[in-house]
């Protein structure tokens, strides 16, 4: 199916989010959208598919001019988009989560539905238990569902805004080729990214887009610096890679030890020093999440010790673990980080401990103004979080962050941010660990593990590896590790850290 944008304008307040943005694109293309964060990408697909009302423009399918008024809409005319956060329900079962939006039936064909969707993902390589819990799926997985079921809908162009955040690497060559078996059927895909090397290896063509306009458009083979340029009108380095000088012990596990659900730690150790930013990698399920979640005091250890400096916290609560210093930070930013429905001032107003019965709303404001600026959030303090995108949504989760903590665990913390915010960001954790704090932090990009851990530890099976050196690891042997094989081939085994 072709599609045209033309003219199409959004305005939320005084921000411009789409300014007159017209784009065509072949049936059967990869087109890439490219943009910074707030460039307006994810507004454009979401006027694409229904979610949002542009103020004006026009959607044309085919030929034919069309009206989204709603996702259901969008569906009708053959338009699906797979979000940055699944649109799930994690309780209900994977049969009926695909039922969802189906025409409606007094009585659900539930096997009727199920034989369906089995032979479609056999078509594509995908490998999906639809009579498990959505609760049980890892990310990877729920995003095949909801491909799955946008296709079974009779989705003929696809909408993917940055959906390689969080899944592993494995995970997301699966990914694209399921995308390049259905762009050769006809299908046309339109991939929302940050992520140029994905751009490159993935997409047939790229559009670029800044401040919500259409800067310009580009074909293989793709050229970074040219890119990067449109992105940014200017050339953005990350410039030299900086290790830190530890200091003393800061915070310590001995022999923990957790289950939960179909993952189960045993007897890791890790000391980890002032100043220092630990890195852990792994598969999507492999226990490094589950390792956050244990030091923050949110999943209960079945044994082992966590210390603070000289405090043991082993079975303290999280309220407790946050007290003493230790701050976490969720990959789901609207599921467990923010909350929707309150501004940047209502939330940074929440992080404060003043006592009284009366709320200092001025106060709030004053702290959002200055936390917007320090972290670059385009936003005002009486901005709704959900109204941000997404690459901003993880801003402001991390300027929640109280100054002061002295452990930050942080999982996928770049999570849908532009190059240039990253080093940004980074900068930003570097100076905290400066000032004598430490970080241990999750994500599916080798590159930034290699870039920013002064240690790796790699998760396998609920196994952990001895602790990397990144000076001394290449991308490649990581990826290895993370796979469960050395570097030679062999089978990686576990290892105090």
């Amino acid at each position: 199916m072709e599609v045209q944008v033309r003219d199409i304008r959004k305005q939320f307040g005084p921000v411009k989010a789409n300014d007159g943005i017209t784009l065509s694109v072949p049936a059967g293309t990869i087109q890439g959208i490219l943009g910074e964060n707030g460039a307006g990408k994810s507004t454009l697909m979401k006027i694409l598919s229904g979610f949002q009302h542009a103020d004006s423009g026009e959607i044309v399918l085919d030929g034919k001019v069309v009206a989204m008024r709603s996702p259901a809409d969008a569906i009708h005319h053959g338009v699906g988009m797979l979000h940055q956060d699944p649109l799930d329900f994690p309780p209900m079962r994977v049969v009926d989560n695909l039922l969802i939006g189906a025409p409606g039936r007094l009585i659900p064909r539930r096997a009727e539905a199920a034989k369906a969707v089995a032979e479609l993902a056999g078509t594509l390589g995908l490998s999906i238990d639809l009579k498990a819990d959505v609760e049980s799926l890892t990310v990877g997985e729920r995003q095949q569902l909801e491909l799955l079921r946008l296709l079974w809908l009779g989705a003929r162009v696809l909408i993917l805004d940055e959906p390689t955040t969080g899944i592993s690497a494995t995970q997301r060559e699966q990914l694209f080729d399921t995308l390049r078996r259905l762009a050769a059927q006809g299908k046309t895909v339109l991939f929302v990214s940050h992520k140029l090397e994905e751009v490159q290896d993935l997409c047939t063509r790229v559009a670029v887009l800044r401040q919500g306009r259409l800067i310009g458009e580009a074909l293989p083979p793709f050229k970074v610096d040219r890119l990067v340029s449109m992105m940014f009108e200017r050339e953005v380095s990350p410039g030299e890679r900086v290790s830190c000088v530890p200091g003393d012990s800061l915070f310590r596990v001995a022999g923990m030890s957790a289950e939960h659900g179909r993952i189960k730690l045993d007897t890791v150790d890790l000391d980890v020093r002032r100043g220092e930013t630990i890195g852990l990698a792994g598969m999507e399920g492999s226990g490094q999440s589950m390792f956050l979640r244990a030091c923050a005091g949110l999943i209960p250890t079945t044994g082992g010790r966590i210390y603070l400096e000289d405090a043991d916290l082993a079975g303290k609560n999280y309220h407790h673990f946050k007290t003493r210093g230790i701050a976490y930070v969720p990959a789901s930013r609207l599921e467990e980080g923010l909350i929707p429905g309150l501004s940047l001032s209502d939330h940074f107003l929440l992080t404060q401990r003043k006592p009284g019965l009366f709320i200092d709303r001025e106060s709030g404001r004053r702290l959002a103004k200055e936390r917007i600026a320090e972290y670059n959030i385009k936003g005002t303090p009486a901005s709704p979080v959900e109204s941000l995108s997404g690459g901003n949504q993880q801003r402001a989760l991390l300027a929640l962050v109280r100054p002061g903590s002295k452990v930050m665990l942080l999982e996928q913390p770049t999570r849908g941010l532009d190059i240039e915010s990253v080093i940004y960001l980074w900068t930003k954790l570097k100076e905290r660990c400066n000032l004598g704090g430490a970080i241990i932090f999750t994500s599916s990009d080798l590159d930034e593990l290699l870039r920013y851990s002064d240690r790796i530890l790699v998760f396998f099976a609920g196994k952990v590896s001895r602790p990397l050196q990144p000076t001394s690891t290449s991308a490649e042997q990581l990826g290895h590790l993370i796979g469960g094989r050395d570097a030679g081939g062999g089978e990686a085994g576990g290892a105090d850290a």
